[in-house]
């Protein structure tokens, strides 16, 4: 029996692609509003069986989703980073409903998934000062989800030749499978960079992938005005340059840089190789892919713009990564997973505690919850001078993601 997953901000498939690859997970339902990612995802999830909703994730309702599934085990979101404001936080949840992530919380809060998987930027914790993952963090916890989150490096968790550094944050309903949860380790790097890119194809030839290298690929003499600075700093194949506006620069550490959004605009920011017959060119967009850790047997729209596609996969994830956490989730949810309905806490206090390892790792879970704030209080200084754990305000923890290092503490969020 395997898990409903339902999933936004999908794009074009690569979360749901790493839980699907790990077993155990179908997804039923999925959200994109972008029309390039939705023609990609439909090309790839349509024989899956997976429901794609076109529309703003504003206009959607549990019972449309409900349509598809009534087990929303698992909720997938790679919502985008957004500063929330302080004040509408603290007016409550529905002066929020503008903010993309209050619309996913909408959601959780109605079908109650048993898992919620988040992936996001790296400074995502420190984000406008630390209050936008403040925000997340309490509203989940608030909720009723044990969290723990974790910044993974792809090169060094998925066996992707890609330096691209995410957080990934997993709630779990039941505190067992929470408890049982934990991150991947460290995996060595055995994908080389000839392994996801072909350095021997010529223009007009179809590259090892399958894929016809055009002559749009390759940077010429009489093309670009900054051609003479790209010959006079790339003089190795094997490695992977950038061209940055200005300068050249090679990424020494034998990956390709952090794929990004904007790769290609104006002709910056794509990775760039020397091929080994001693011409220049650009990343095709299927090696684009490759560097995320797609399968071969993923397909790319042969009638979508190279623009397109190298947007797609900036904006996308590194799937193996995915799957390795995929697989943990599955072996928490094993162990211990009531999946009881939650309590509404809506006017209620949650004292909760949080530790967090630096800006790279942590979790938080609620501890007890209160109908009025002073007995929240009370207990918090009650279990803070027990326990020897500090009491953290609003501007403590934004002090703790400036400063960085260790921090355990009891905070309030009602």
């Amino acid at each position: 029996m395997k898990n409903d997953i339902i999933s936004f901000f999908a794009g074009v498939g690569g979360i749901d692609l790493g839980f699907e690859d790990a077993g155990k997970y179908h997804t039923v339902y999925a959200n994109e509003f972008d029309k390039n990612a939705q023609h990609t995802f439909e090309l790839n999830f349509n024989k899956r069986g997976t429901y794609l909703d076109r529309r703003d994730i504003k206009e959607v309702t549990t019972d449309d989703i409900r349509k598809q599934t009534q087990n929303a085990d698992v909720l997938l979101a790679g919502f985008p980073c957004q500063p929330f404001s302080v004040a509408g936080f603290r007016k409550g949840f529905d002066d929020n409903r503008g903010d993309l992530f209050f619309e996913t919380l909408r959601i959780i809060k109605s079908l109650q998934p048993r898992v919620v998987f988040l992936e996001n930027v790296k400074n995502l914790v420190t984000h406008d000062h630390g209050n936008t993952f403040k925000v997340i963090r309490e509203f989940m916890v608030h909720t009723g989800y044990y969290i723990k989150w974790k910044v993974l490096n792809s090169k060094e968790y998925g066996n992707v030749p890609q330096n691209r550094e995410r957080i990934y944050v997993v709630g779990f309903k039941d505190k067992v499978a929470f408890e049982q949860f934990d991150f991947p380790n460290k995996i060595e790097l055995t994908t080389s960079l000839s392994d996801i890119i072909d350095f021997d194809a010529r223009v007009n030839t179809i590259t090892k992938f399958g894929e016809k290298l055009e002559e749009k690929f390759f940077y010429r003499k009489d093309k670009q005005t900054f051609y003479p600075k790209l010959v006079a700093e790339m003089t190795s194949s094997n490695t992977v340059y950038q061209w940055r506006r200005q300068y050249v620069r090679e990424n020494k550490s034998g990956v390709v840089p952090t794929l990004t959004a904007n790769m290609g605009t104006g002709g910056h920011n794509v990775p760039l190789i020397l091929t080994n017959n001693g011409e220049i060119r650009k990343l095709t967009p299927r090696e684009a892919f490759n560097a995320q850790g797609y399968p071969t047997s993923y397909e790319l729209p042969n009638d979508s713009s190279i623009s397109a596609l190298y947007k797609q996969a900036g904006n996308s994830v590194s799937v193996p990564v995915i799957s390795r956490i995929a697989r943990n989730i599955d072996k928490a949810l094993k162990i211990g997973d009531s999946d009881l309905p939650l309590i509404n806490r809506d006017n209620q206090y949650a004292l909760i505690y949080t530790k967090m390892v630096g800006r790279m790792a942590g979790e938080s879970y609620p501890v007890k919850w209160f109908d009025n704030i002073s007995n929240a209080q009370l207990k918090m200084k009650e279990d803070s001078s027990q326990k020897n754990i500090a009491i953290y305000d609003d501007q403590d923890f934004y002090n703790a993601i400036k400063k960085g290092g260790n921090h355990e503490f009891y905070s309030i969020a009602g």
